[in-house]
């Protein structure tokens, strides 16, 4: 009997013994290290007859398990990196056991994509949006930006009479800007509408990021008239600031643009009443950017998009699959085949749809004002010990902070992440390099801040 029907037949005992693993691995994940400590010979050749799962697992619980960091761990603040619900956990689970494949709802197949249009109104519920925008999943902010941005583009050439999406693109597209995520700047260089093409727009005074809507207008006026792209945020990545969505509102009623907000993780300051009033106004802009994987705590490879609904054409010039006779027309039958970059998708909305459905509102908003509690609790750290400094106020979820001798950053923020209980990432801010720590994990509390600033305090004696 060949290796497969083996483990067919042993299916039972082999997912209760990763279930097992896996919640030892949970239960116990606060105690794992944050930091690789090892390292693992790369094995180049593939066996004949192979292993069986059982054999398979035994080798990666030899190998790989033991220096697998607790990324989705409550201490993990690099990267904005949340952690997974359970709920989510049990969503990802059924998505990998029933392995569909995300495209029609309109019954020409399976049920899935009725399950994401179902879980995009649970976002917009979640996040106070109108119900005029449309979404879909993708697989981070990058993609999802890459989406919205490509819908803005084919935009762009109609307003010059053009289709993009069929013609390739001509002339030269223009994208304003303060202070846009890498993964926005990525996507126009896919999109080719050029990386380096951003008009810089000027930051507000007053240690901010946000974009100074005076000198935005100067910018647009000096276009003259021309049709343009603008991207603002919804929680920048060093200080997570905010752009001014209702003064931009105003000029979107003045001129011709398209609005693209990117709020991979800024975005769910809408869950919370104390900190809503960041994102007033952020529903009339014409797409959005929201990372799951981030502070909605589902498992890594997860956002969303949203566009108005009122593009929707101009999402299926850009994204139809137009050669495929066999999917059908793409104007009449509804299939995210049309609406996205990827053919192939898995059903990333069902652990969202898990989490979303188990905790509600007041369970994000729980986890949100707990996340900024405890950012809070850590500046506060800072501020009081004279061997820190606070690079700019919270204003939300991240701290952005330097040592009083800034030379010294590297080596401690080296020797602290190689400690593995804690684990932040180096920024460069106003000048001075830095350290972020970010929280949007669920798990995170008061005491995990105070093993890490008793951390912090060990490694400043060694320096």
């Amino acid at each position: 009997m060949n290796k497969i029907n083996t483990d067919q037949q042993s299916l039972d005992a082999i997912l209760t013994e990763v279930k097992q693993q896996g919640v030892e691995y949970l239960n116990h994940i606060d105690k794992r290290s944050t930091a690789n400590q090892g390292e693992v010979a790369i094995v180049g050749d593939l066996s004949e007859q192979g292993t069986g799962t059982v054999e398979a697992l035994k080798q990666f619980n030899q190998r790989f398990e033991p220096i697998m960091v607790a990324s989705s761990g409550p201490r993990y603040w690099g990267f904005v990196t949340g952690g997974t619900t359970p709920a989510a956990i049990a969503g990802d689970w059924l998505s990998t056991i029933y392995d569909q494949n995300t495209q029609s709802a309109n019954g020409g197949g399976d049920v899935s994509a009725i399950i994401e249009l179902e879980t995009i109104q649970l976002l917009l519920s979640l996040f106070n949006l109108p119900k005029d925008f449309f979404g879909g999943f993708v697989t981070g902010a990058t993609l999802s930006n890459f989406t919205c941005l490509a819908v803005a583009r084919q935009w762009i050439g109609k307003q010059l009479g053009k289709d993009f999406a069929r013609e390739g693109i001509s002339g030269n597209v223009k994208v304003l800007s303060a202070t846009p995520h890498s993964s926005a700047i990525k996507s126009l260089s896919m999109l080719g509408l050029g990386s380096d093409n951003v008009i810089q727009v000027k930051v507000m005074e007053g240690n901010r990021e946000a974009l100074d809507v005076t000198d935005l207008e100067l910018k647009i006026q000096a276009l003259n008239g021309e049709p343009f792209i603008l991207i603002s945020s919804a929680g920048t990545v060093n200080t997570v600031d905010f752009d001014d969505f209702e003064a931009i509102h105003v000029l979107k009623e003045k001129y011709n643009f398209w609005w693209h907000i990117d709020a991979a993780f800024g975005g769910f300051a809408a869950c919370s009443p104390k900190y809503s009033h960041l994102v007033k106004g952020w529903e009339q802009a014409d797409s959005i950017t929201v990372d799951c994987h981030k502070w909605l705590n589902v498992p890594y490879e997860s956002a969303v998009f949203f566009v108005k609904e009122k593009h929707q054409l101009l999402q299926v010039e850009t994204f139809q699959n137009a050669n495929a006779a066999y999917l059908g027309n793409p104007l009449e039958n509804f299939s995210y085949l049309n609406f996205l970059p990827e053919n192939s998708r898995r059903l990333k909305a069902l652990p969202a749809w898990f989490t979303l459905t188990s905790y509600g509102k007041q369970g994000y908003q729980e986890i949100v004002d707990g996340n900024v509690e405890v950012a809070l609790q850590l500046a506060n750290f800072i501020n009081e010990n004279p061997n820190f400094e606070l690079l700019a106020p919270v204003r939300l979820n991240t701290v952005c902070f330097s040592l009083t001798d800034e030379n010294l950053v590297p080596a401690f923020l080296n020797k602290l992440n190689a400690v593995g209980k804690v684990f932040m990432t180096p920024t460069f801010y106003n000048g001075k390099k830095g350290i972020r720590a970010a929280f949007v994990n669920w798990r995170t509390s008061v005491a995990d801040i105070e093993l890490a600033t008793a951390t912090m305090l060990e490694i400043l004696t060694e320096l």
